[in-house]
């Protein structure tokens, strides 16, 4: 085997694990935040749906992430076309939910 390619394997093993590891935290933040949403909403807490906003609004910047990270090891036309519409259905979800904080906030502050 030569140097480049265990470079190539080594890189595409690194790039692979911090997809995994920001995947995970995205869920972890997702769940975490969930959790917190739980228990607002038993103790009729007014901030609730802010809490779950923005613990969504998180998950879904480290998901972005890793989809971004995930483009360095695209190797046909089709799984970057398909990533793309991927990062942008994320992208426009983060739009979404930072415009949907904004007002909740808006509104708590009113």
């Amino acid at each position: 085997m030569t140097l480049l390619a265990v470079l190539e394997e080594g890189f595409q093993f690194l790039v692979q694990f911090g997809v995994l590891f920001l995947e995970c935290v995205g869920v972890a933040v997702l769940l975490a935040a969930a959790v917190r949403s739980i228990v607002g909403c038993f103790r009729k807490d007014p901030h609730v749906r802010l809490i779950l906003a923005q613990g969504i609004a998180l998950a879904l910047e480290f998901k972005l992430g890793g989809e971004v990270l995930r483009t360095a090891i695209v190797r046909e036309p089709q799984e970057l076309i398909t990533l793309g519409a991927i990062i942008l259905l994320r992208g426009a979800l983060t739009f979404l939910i930072h415009w949907e904080i904004k007002n909740e906030e808006s509104r708590i502050s009113a």
